[in-house]
């Protein structure tokens, strides 16, 4: 079984566009959706949800008055001055360090996991599904990021399927990290721009980092050949690999538009055949690994 995750660095280069025709094309797979702060491959794909299930993590604290004795303690030892005078807890200003909890005299400080968000087993026209959706304003993205990749290795395994396919986070922080460890390829999509390349350049740096293989593809490349030909050669001197080049099309918008993949609403198209061209570079590259 293997795992290619496919990223982008920034946001809006066609990552999921391309996650959903590379669903398309795979067989025997698992989609996996690890994009949990804004996820979108769904709007695509219209899964069917089988089952949903909270995702908890982190604590905050939770005072009891009827326990509480007001002794101040909790209110002078929290360096967060996430406990007011009345012996109240903000919930937003509590880290959940979990110091009042330990210290106070009476016990009156109960100390709940949060409820962050909810992650889903899902059926799809293209296979089935793990994907999640954090909540508005929550933290620890990354664990749900871990959490999503291994529900999807467990359904790979129970299976037999061969491939997970995840669509994974844009940007380079803590999803990102948990989105491509143990993975054995990233792809990245990237785009002729400034911010394209800039983020190209730290992307590939972090997959090397994790010795991750990373492939490259330039998304919209007729925009700027110029740009596009420096994403070229900044990646074979990176020891990257360039797979190949997608002209901008607005048809991907008008298949998005009727929740289609590309490959579903115009599978003859110029930007079908270059997607396809590079799927097989990708499948070939990923599957050749021991």
């Amino acid at each position: 079984m293997k795992e290619l995750v496919i990223i982008s660095g920034k946001g809006g280069t066609g990552k999921t566009s391309i996650m959903g025709a590379f669903a398309t094309l795979a067989t025997n797979k698992i989609l996996c959706d690890a994009d949990v702060d804004a996820a979108d491959l769904h709007l695509i794909i219209e899964p069917t949800i089988q089952s949903r299930h909270a995702f908890q993590s982190g604590r905050t604290a939770l005072i009891d008055e009827n326990r509480c004795s007001q002794c101040g303690q909790c209110h002078d030892l929290c360096q967060f001055e996430a406990i007011n005078l009345d012996f109240q807890v903000d919930p937003v200003a509590c880290e959940g360090c979990g110091v009042c909890v330990h210290f106070c005299p009476e016990k009156a400080i109960d100390f709940p996991l949060n409820t962050c968000g909810e992650w889903f087993l899902s059926d799809t026209r293209l296979g089935p599904m793990v994907h999640a959706r954090l909540g508005i304003a929550e933290e620890n993205s990354g664990k749900l990021v871990s959490l999503v990749r291994n529900k999807a290795r467990a359904m790979a395994e129970e299976t037999g399927a061969d491939l997970i396919l995840t669509d994974g986070p844009p940007g380079l922080g803590c999803p990102v990290i948990a989105a491509i460890g143990n993975a054995d390829a990233v792809l990245v999509v990237t785009e002729p721009s400034v911010s394209g390349i800039h983020d190209l350049k730290r992307i590939i740096a972090l997959a090397q980092h994790f010795h991750v293989p990373a492939m490259v593809c330039v998304n919209k490349y007729d925009l700027n050949q110029k740009l596009t030909d420096d994403i070229k050669a900044y990646t074979r001197n990176s020891h990257a690999e360039a797979l190949g080049q997608i002209p901008f099309d607005t048809t991907i918008t008008r298949s998005m538009v009727q929740a289609q993949t590309i490959l579903e609403y115009d599978p003859y198209s110029e930007t079908s055949r270059a997607i396809h061209d590079i799927w097989q570079k990708v499948s070939d590259r990923v599957f050749s690994q021991s």
